[in-house]
């Protein structure tokens, strides 16, 4: 029996071991994959940013996403935002891509962590959007971006409760206007909501296609979660046919990848391996089927080599451990880590 607390350490750390999984591989075509590391491609973590095992930009926004899940639950019940939360804390994730100290003002436990004080190639459209000042949303969106950055950082957001996919469209949306780019967002927060109660990957993929159908603007990411739970009962593609769902650089696609891959996966390792090894955005696809196999399984089914070689796994622990007591066992945050704001 996979308890709760599994499934919320299963999210995150899932979603972080498949982001390094694909960091060194992000920006490399699948003939160069295969050409350094074998027609297989990769088993295990490459050197990446200094270290084997190195997170990215993905999961320090997911990392910060869940910081404004908990440090809105500091507010009192009607004064609570969370898309506004998630916006502070999305401008502080920002702070520590300067490369310099964050002010005084910038509180709080997970911004003094200093692993997380490191540029792993953010995205252009989250760091243009948050340096633009001003929060978007569906109806005023800040642009017309549809890429995998809203996607990529919402999963914490499964995993406390609530609409989770209105919530995760309202988190992408913050940065990504187009509706791909939020829509994506919301269908994957309310996977891993059904994931994290309980119910099966297949079961969670239908739930958000039916949503997705009732959502305007949802025809591209309905089609492209549809395609990829279809094909995935004749099996799961190989690396090159990976490609008929596109690269993951946009939004629906990545969504698609990694739900196919997790649909397929024989274990935990064999899903994020199969979502990293192509030719598009390995790090993003990768973090995403590993939120989604992490919840479905739970962390024990991350294999214990990945667990120690992966950055910062003890402060992400600890951030899904939070989230769980929160959010599943109605326990207040701790305000040391998570103070208002």
């Amino acid at each position: 029996m996979t308890t709760m607390r599994a499934r919320y350490r299963g999210c995150l750390l899932g979603g972080a071991t498949g982001d390094a999984l694909g960091a060194g591989i992000e920006f490399a075509s699948l003939a160069e994959i295969r050409r350094r590391h074998g027609p297989a491609g990769i088993t295990g973590y490459m050197p990446a940013y200094g270290r084997a095992g190195a997170i990215t930009d993905d999961t320090q926004m997911t990392l910060f996403t869940a910081e404004g899940l908990l440090r809105d639950q500091q507010q009192p019940t009607g004064g609570r935002d969370a898309p506004a939360a998630i916006w502070r804390a999305y401008q502080r994730w920002l702070l520590t891509q300067s490369g310099t100290p964050p002010p005084a003002q910038a509180d709080g436990w997970l911004i003094s962590q200093g692993f997380l004080h490191h540029e792993r190639a953010p995205g252009l459209t989250c760091l243009s959007a948050l340096r633009a000042g001003h929060p978007g949303t569906a109806r005023q969106p800040v642009n017309d971006s549809k890429g995998c950055g809203g996607v990529m950082r919402v999963a914490p957001i499964g995993l406390a409760g609530g609409d989770a996919f209105n919530l995760g469209c309202q988190a992408a949306a913050l940065t990504h206007g187009h509706p791909s780019g939020y829509l994506a967002a919301g269908a994957l927060a309310l996977m891993i909501s059904e994931l994290a109660r309980g119910r099966g990957l297949r079961d969670a993929v239908t739930s958000a296609i039916s949503r997705l159908e009732q959502a305007c603007g949802g025809e591209q990411v309905t089609a492209a979660l549809t395609a990829a739970a279809r094909v995935a009962e004749l099996g799961p593609l190989g690396a090159d046919a990976l490609s008929v769902l596109g690269e993951g650089w946009v939004a629906e696609e990545a969504l698609a990848i990694a739900t196919h891959c997790a649909l397929t996966a024989g274990s935990f390792r064999s899903g994020v391996l199969h979502a990293v090894n192509h030719g598009g955005d390995s790090d993003s696809t990768g973090a995403i089927c590993g939120n989604l196999l992490g919840t479905a399984l739970g962390a024990t089914a991350i294999d214990p080599d990945l667990l120690a070689g992966l950055e910062g796994h003890n402060v992400i622990t600890q951030i899904a451990d939070d989230l769980h007591d929160v959010f599943a066992q109605g326990q207040p945050p701790p305000a040391r880590r998570y103070p208002p704001g």
